[in-house]
């Protein structure tokens, strides 16, 4: 004969039946005066006790009661209570009226009834589970193995962080929290006591340490954190002696929710990112849903990440055009991938060659180009200034005039800030290639739109700074900085590219900027030394001491200080969050042409001094480096 095992579903069951039993008997017997209903026998009583009885364990059963656990009851599960003790009693009294019209029993039971079931129901689960979060709370009290830390953040992600270190294999307990603002301080969550504002950490990590119960680390839990904010807490967290982490961001949980709560060190990204925007996911999906999308440099860190984002968007067919075979074989894989169903197309081709890029036009028919090919290695182009003209410049012009020519709805150009005041080829090639874009958009030929879009550096992408450090710290240092007061301008991938989007959106939206230049509201600068000892110090490691640091001098073409608008185009601030708008000097379309065909002609047949005095002349504001100097000659002449 097979053994009956009791399990705690079972327990729970024979509880709630027990108390519903109770809960009708002393409805009455409160009702009554202490007297039972006149006519009722004691059978009749045990007859109708029975009956409520088991119309409760069948809504119970029903309104799934056991599927949650006493030790973690919620707001739900009283909800779940409330709805299993209003089915039994509506239920019991509507078929008590049927047969009886309810002649001896008054009416008054049905509510005294509900609300004694639902006492009798939630009290002993709010009492078992006081009892267990006390034990809980004596055993961390008395434990010295978890990990004491401070939160800062005083949300919803601190109250799920303050759940989780209830498990009993918990590695961490909280000995408090601090808020953005000062809302929340004097307050508590979980019993855990807000002690006061982020601007008030040090004070609170002391009075702590005062009372014996001082942290080892900072976990942060609010990712609406801005980079500042991140890079004074990592300031005084290394200064207390504290080590800084975070929690995951939902956006972080790409393979679900993890069991065991894990905590993340803080990346640079955290240190230099900024609350993200709003966007105007309607504009952008108005542009590219449904729509044939053409992407070139689609193997590149922003080419790349476009290509992903835009995928998300459904459109009709993603082109990706890219230079390199790999990069194109790497990001047609993830997208096969990320999205099975996409059509897609990757081609092999240069946007320095006009007739593949013709072809590719004509056999995708694009509605939307996004132009993000280009050499963008300031040293190397520096180097290699004819190559650099020709891709970044020439490949500009080649793409745009074969949109005109296949009726492509809108180009979206991809410029840098080192367009501005440039002191190097990169940026005057990219400034150009700006320029005959502005040109386009304002001879509105065709119903081609130009949406030129200009940034700063991006976070990770090659050649940039943060990989070069990280490679540099894996080998132990040191980490080369060329000069300890340059800044620059940082956005992550991501961040650029959701703004690139949302900027394409916006100008196609509003036509009365035609002719101007889209610039991402990159915050402030950071200062590259700065960088360099945020991040030894995210790595454990003491500036100056563990790791040092190299200032090895400008290299060719490089500026201290990048600028995101020219002296004469101050930034307007438009209705999109995060997008500013400049009016940049621009060049009548035939007058630009002439001027690029001698400019293609010289790279082209690889005069790299004439094409820098051609691009002189385009540009005036372009500071020619030593490099640039050597190359040009004081006078152009006319082969």
């Amino acid at each position: 004969m097979p053994k009956l095992t009791l399990h705690r579903g079972h327990i729970a069951l024979i509880h709630d039946l027990v108390m519903a039993a109770l809960s009708f008997l002393a409805a009455i017997y409160l009702r009554m005066d202490g007297t039972w209903v006149p006519g009722w026998d004691p059978a009749m009583l045990a007859l109708a006790t029975a009956l409520f009885t088991g119309i409760a364990g069948v809504s119970f059963l029903t309104s799934r009661m056991y599927k949650g656990v006493w030790r973690y009851a919620s707001v739900n599960d009283l909800l779940t209570l409330a709805r299993g003790a209003t089915i039994t009693v509506v239920a019991f009294y509507l078929l008590m009226f049927l047969v009886t019209r309810l002649q001896d029993l008054p009416r008054s039971v049905l509510i005294i009834n509900w609300l004694v079931l639902l006492a009798l129901l939630g009290g002993p689960r709010f009492l078992y589970r006081s009892w267990k979060d006390r034990r809980r709370n004596a055993k961390q009290a008395a434990g010295s193995d978890r990990i004491p830390v401070l939160l800062a953040g005083a949300g919803d992600a601190a109250e799920l962080f303050l759940r989780a270190t209830t498990a009993p294999d918990a590695e961490y307990r909280a000995v408090g929290l601090i808020s953005e603002g000062v809302g929340r301080v004097g307050r508590n969550i979980h019993g855990v006591d807000v002690l006061g504002a982020i601007s008030d950490f040090a004070a609170v990590v002391e009075q702590l340490r005062a009372k014996g119960q001082a942290p080892q680390r900072l976990i942060v839990t609010d990712d609406r954190l801005d980079g500042s904010v991140m890079r004074r807490l990592l300031d005084e967290c290394d200064r207390l002696g504290l080590t800084l982490a975070r929690i995951p961001r939902l956006t972080d949980l790409k393979d679900g929710v993890e069991d065991k709560l894990t905590i993340r060190p803080i990346a640079v990204e955290d240190l230099l990112g900024r609350p993200q925007n709003l966007l105007d996911r309607a504009g952008v999906a108005a542009l590219l849903t449904g729509k044939r999308v053409l992407v070139t440099g689609a193997g590149g860190s922003i080419g790349s990440e476009l290509v992903r984002q835009v995928a998300g968007y459904a459109p009709e067919t993603l082109a990706l055009f890219d230079a390199g075979e790999f990069n194109l074989y790497a990001i047609d894989l993830e997208l096969a991938k990320s999205h099975p169903q996409l059509s897609r197309r990757p081609m092999l081709g240069d946007v320095r060659d006009a007739v593949r890029v013709r072809a590719a036009m004509a056999e995708i028919k694009p509605d939307v180009v996004f132009h993000a090919a280009a050499l963008k290695h300031v040293p190397m182009v520096e180097y290699n200034p004819d190559e650099g003209l020709l891709t970044n410049a020439i490949g500009t012009r080649i793409v745009a005039d074969a949109c005109i020519a296949f009726g492509v709805g809108v180009m979206v150009q991809i410029s840098t800030d080192k367009a501005v005041n440039p002191t190097n080829v990169m940026g005057a090639s990219k400034r150009v290639g700006e320029m005959y874009a502005q040109a386009l958009d304002m001879a509105d030929e065709g119903h081609t739109r130009f949406v030129t879009v200009r940034f700063g550096n991006v976070l990770g992408s090659t050649g940039s700074v943060v990989p070069l450090f990280q490679k540099q710290l894996a080998e132990g240092g040191p980490l080369t900085v060329t000069h300890p007061e340059m800044t620059r301008y940082f956005m992550t991938v991501r961040e650029a590219v959701e703004l690139v989007l949302q900027a394409s959106a916006f100008g196609i939206a509003h036509p009365t900027y035609r002719g101007k230049i889209f610039v991402l509201d990159m915050g402030e600068p950071v200062r590259i030394v700065d960088l360099a000892r945020q991040m030894i110090r995210l790595a454990g490691l003491r500036p100056d001491l563990d790791v040092k640091i190299d200032f090895t001098g400008l290299r060719p073409g490089e500026k201290l200080y990048e600028e995101i608008f020219h002296g004469s185009e101050p930034p307007v601030a438009t209705e999109a969050k995060g997008i500013l708008v400049a009016s940049p000097r621009w060049v009548d379309r035939n007058e630009l042409a002439l001027s690029l065909d001698d400019l293609e002609i010289a790279c082209r047949n690889h005069r790299p001094d004439r094409g820098v005095a051609i691009v002189g002349r385009l540009v005036p504001e372009y500071s020619l480096s030593a490099e640039a100097q050597a190359l040009a000659p004081t006078t152009v002449d006319a082969g």
